[in-house]
């Protein structure tokens, strides 16, 4: 039995597999209707999520199966003190496979040692993020035609942002990537990313503050929201919530095939003047974000079709 808690607990190989069939199921989704016939997915939500839960929920209909689960840490006995590792061994008794979001790094991973079902992690505070890192890997795949060779804006907040530290850590592993790095001094990539990641790995890469400087050199570019729920204080948040917005006259400075993704919800980041270009593609990744997690599901049950 595999869980699924970084993106690294794939090989290369078996992305590649993974997405192969996400491409499938998009070409042929009356294929895999029923594959998941009497099958049940528990979705452990213990923090707000919109995308990340329904496509989870919506993969897991696609495939013939059902849902059930609880959308915050309110309204679970988690209320009541109930501990993660308790939570799930009471999930096992009852579903067949578990998507599991949670405020604090390593509950998920908790979850998996004490679980005898699969579970996916779907986001665990600032650390890891890899369904959505799939998601992403699939969009740049599909949009770019592949996954080397690539010089990669990584724009926002770089520090508190788990969707940016997972595609870091699936990229690196693809030869002739490079990344710009493009924050406030505040916001800054973590050092021992940097350093245990980038570093070790001699990945090359720059840091800069203004997007304007880096969008010209620019094969795709990854823009994320401040987050407001992992600031400590609302001076802080308020100081950098507007740092970057990017409108249609900063894409003109970009090259006419440097698409921009964001792993969404946007606040005021992405000006929706942008959503007209043809390079916006961050709607579409949503929509990627179904046929991966369909892939995942039916990989982690071993259910071929």
């Amino acid at each position: 039995m595999r869980h699924l808690m970084s993106p690294l607990d794939f090989t290369v190989e078996e992305l590649d597999k993974l997405m192969d069939l996400a491409v499938d199921i998009e070409a042929n989704p009356s294929k895999y209707a029923h594959a998941c016939e009497g099958k049940k997915l528990a979705t452990l939500f213990y923090e707000p999520s919109t995308r990340t839960r329904l496509s989870h929920e919506a993969a897991m209909f696609n495939l013939g199966g059902n849902v059930m689960g609880f959308s915050s840490a309110d309204s679970s006995s988690a209320a009541k003190g109930e501990s993660v590792s308790d939570t799930i061994r009471m999930i096992s008794c009852y579903a067949d496979i578990c998507a599991m979001r949670h405020p604090k790094e390593g509950a998920p991973m908790v979850a998996c040692q004490h679980s005898s079902i699969p579970v996916i992690n779907a986001g665990d505070g600032g650390h890891q993020h890899p369904t959505q890192t799939l998601t992403d890997l699939l969009t740049i795949r599909s949009l770019k035609g592949h996954l080397d060779n690539m010089t990669i804006g990584l724009c926002g907040d770089l520090k508190f942002g788990r969707t940016v530290h997972s595609l870091i850590h699936a990229l690196v592993r693809y030869p002739g990537i490079k990344f710009i790095l493009i924050s406030p001094e505040e916001l800054r990539l973590p050092s021992y990313i940097r350093s245990d990641v980038l570093d070790s790995g001699n990945i090359p890469y720059e840091e800069v503050v203004r997007l304007e400087e880096a969008l010209p050199h620019l094969d795709l570019l990854y823009m994320t929201r401040v987050q407001k729920e992992r600031f400590f204080n609302e001076e802080d948040y308020v100081r950098m919530k507007d740092f970057y917005i990017l409108d249609a006259k900063k894409m003109e400075l970009a090259s006419k095939d440097m698409y921009v993704l964001h792993p969404l919800p946007r606040v005021n980041e992405i000006s929706v003047e942008v959503d007209k270009d043809p390079r916006a593609a961050y709607f579409k990744q949503s929509q990627y974000g179904v046929y991966i997690r369909m892939a995942l599901i039916l990989t982690l049950l071993e259910i071929e079709v």
